[in-house]
């Protein structure tokens, strides 16, 4: 049988798949059917820089209550039920997983700035979290800042992240760089251990009866994933930082494509949503099928074989392939 270990972020895993933050990594009894069904490690749903703010707006209000000149004015504070767990909770779900598991438990944080990044990934490390995900969602909406000021905050995060822990951290980075492979040159060296690729940015959307803008959640798609091999392509090989693939991996074969694109683990959240839990055993005995039908004795020596450096064909990864695969589509009936 094939060897299906991998090691992503220093930590040796059982297989190539791993469950990526979703709501079926919040509760433990579906972590355990995860597990179960051959996940080789567990992203945790990330705590948000707003809730660290508003266990600060807490504290303020419980200090300074009775100053207010106005009672109506403590509702313009963010309503607790707006998020899962609080930070306190949030390190307590890590305990409970740790004790549950016997794969390794990510622990994550979303936000832009440092702030309470660094106290709270030190708590984190304490709970018992055997890596962080810096979940980093920054829209660049100012005029005046470049890409490279962009850039200079993202570096700037993970290298005050980095230095006050001592647990590996990864960065999941969204497709709207600019120098993607430039940034993950500048993060390897800062520190990240890896890069996750990519964050699904979930877009609103116009409702034109109540003149509102609506949130809107759809799952991925495999074809969600061709942008994620590209850039894992063309990536790889050019940081210190282990690549793993988040958004549109569906099947065995999807997971297979990641790692000969150089990735050293996909992520999975929409197809066990879709699917349940067990469909990570479903994608695992399709891998390892094909792996024994084209004599491949472990993930590890496909890792990056089809990436940019490896492929006879690099260009196929660049412009050049822009007008071959315009010219390969034919019009129906024509």
């Amino acid at each position: 049988m094939p060897d299906l270990t991998t090691e992503y972020l220093g930590l040796i895993l059982t297989g190539p798949i791993m469950a990526s933050s979703s709501p079926l990594t919040e509760r433990v009894d579906d972590m355990k059917r995860l597990e179960e069904a051959g996940a080789s490690a567990i992203v945790l749903p990330s705590l948000f820089e707003e809730q660290l703010e508003l266990e600060s707006l807490d504290l303020d209000r419980f200090l300074s209550h009775g100053e207010e000149s106005h009672a109506e004015a403590l509702s313009y504070l963010p309503d607790h039920g707006d998020f899962a767990l609080g930070p306190t909770a949030y390190l307590d779900r890590i305990e409970d997983a740790k004790r549950a598991l016997g794969i390794p438990v990510i622990a994550s944080l979303n936000g832009a700035s440092t702030g309470g990044w660094t106290r709270y990934a030190r708590r984190m490390e304490e709970a018992g979290a055997d890596a962080l995900e810096l979940n980093v969602y920054y829209l660049p909406t100012d005029p005046e800042l470049s890409g490279a000021d962009v850039e200079e905050r993202y570096v700037e995060l993970v290298r005050e992240v980095t230095g006050s822990v001592k647990i590996p951290v990864a960065v999941k980075l969204t497709t709207f760089l600019s120098a993607p492979v430039h940034l993950a040159r500048r993060l390897g060296k800062a520190g990240a251990k890896g890069l996750v690729l990519f964050n699904r940015l979930y877009q609103p959307d116009f409702d034109l009866e109540k003149l509102d803008v609506v949130p809107s959640l759809e799952l991925s798609t495999p074809s969600t994933l061709r942008i994620r091999l590209r850039w894992t392509a063309i990536i790889w090989g050019h940081t210190k930082a282990d690549l793993a693939v988040s958004g549109g991996v569906h099947s065995g074969s999807d997971v297979l494509k990641c790692m000969m694109a150089g990735a050293k683990v996909a992520m999975v959240a929409s197809s066990v949503l879709r699917h349940g839990a067990g469909h990570v055993r479903v994608m695992l005995d399709e891998l390892t099928r094909w792996m024994e039908e084209h004599d491949y004795s472990s993930i590890r020596i496909m890792q990056g074989s089809m990436s940019q450096r490896a492929c006879a064909d690099p260009a196929a990864f660049e412009r050049a392939n822009y007008m071959r695969v315009l010219r390969s589509y034919a019009i129906r009936g024509r």
